[in-house]
């Protein structure tokens, strides 16, 4: 059977690798294009260091960009975190079609921060989705889901590598096996209904300390590493990474304590310990360190 990869970076380059740790036939790598002053992707390096022909089109929606796609004469696509739009003709143009990886149990948090969300939400379970992709965002048949538990203190990073990530590449290769196997049979019934939900960015990201404590601490696990909860102090803003809850009342933002295990700042109904922070135009660094070179004692404010 022959495949075309269509993704970027670790997890594009994770299915590729499997793909070719299995013997399968590959007959081209399609990924986003390069931009200057960026490191090479990952997929692309894997790509050519395999003597696969890689291409890098700006835009799916051209008819060159179908003529490439029908000149692979593959039998399956697999998308593999794709971020630019593919017209439904694209998608089509392999002999069964092509099946999309998504870091979540769609029609539910379809978009492009599809773990934030959950998370910020405050939800105990995650997972992702296998599906074949229609026109639309994020929408069609359900090849396979798969489930995981968000743990009460697990952060973005810990969900999407310790759990979406190498399930999502195993998920990948047995729903390969499915279709190989005649199991599964594309099928083009829509599935939308869900919520769509735009950019976990800055703004989603703003910490209002008035809020219960645990809505902030959920935005602050949902923004770790990217794109990073943050708050202002003094009028400059301040981003916040590892963290941990405690008991605690005062007034809301204020700094309850600094100490060497971080700067405890109280919220709505319980504290905050900051451990790991990244002041603007700085590196991430211990919130201890932070606040000595700020001057930072208990009584200051956060958010002002």
């Amino acid at each position: 059977m022959r495949i075309v990869v269509h993704g970027q970076q670790a997890f594009g380059k994770a299915v590729l690798d499997r793909l070719l740790e299995r013997g399968e036939e590959v007959a081209a790598v399609c990924c986003a294009p390069q931009k200057a002053g960026r490191p090479v992707d990952p997929l692309a390096e894997a790509a050519a260091d395999n003597g696969l022909p890689v291409h890098q089109p700006g835009s799916w929606k051209t008819p060159e960009a179908l003529e490439l796609m029908k000149g692979f004469e593959a039998d399956i696509c697999l998308m593999a975190y794709v971020l630019l739009f593919v017209p439904q003709a694209v998608l089509d143009a392999p002999r069964i079609g092509t099946f999309q990886y998504h870091p979540s149990l769609c029609p539910h948090h379809r978009g492009p921060s599809s773990i934030n969300w959950p998370i910020a939400m405050g939800r105990s379970m995650t997972g992702l989705t296998i599906f074949w992709p229609n026109d639309r965002l994020d929408e069609g048949p359900i090849l396979m889901q798969k489930t995981c538990p968000i743990g009460p203190d697990e952060t973005l990073g810990d969900v999407y590598f310790k759990k979406l990530f190498p399930m999502g590449v195993d998920a990948m290769m047995e729903s390969l096996d499915l279709v190989k196997a005649g199991v599964v049979i594309r099928h083009d019934q829509r599935l939308d209904d869900g919520s769509y939900e735009s950019w976990f960015g800055r703004e989603q990201a703003r910490l209002d300390w008035s809020k219960p404590v645990v809505e902030t601490y959920n935005i602050i696990r949902a923004a770790n590493p990217a794109p990073g909860a943050w708050t202002t102090h003094d009028g400059k803003r301040i981003q916040i990474f590892d963290s941990s809850r405690t008991e605690g009342i005062g007034p809301a933002g204020e700094i309850a304590d600094v100490s060497v295990d971080g700067v405890t700042v109280q919220g709505n109904g319980g504290r905050i310990v900051m451990k790991r922070v990244r002041p603007d135009g700085q590196g991430k660094i211990p919130a201890i360190e932070w606040a000595r070179s700020e001057g930072i004692a208990p009584g200051a404010r956060l958010g002002t």
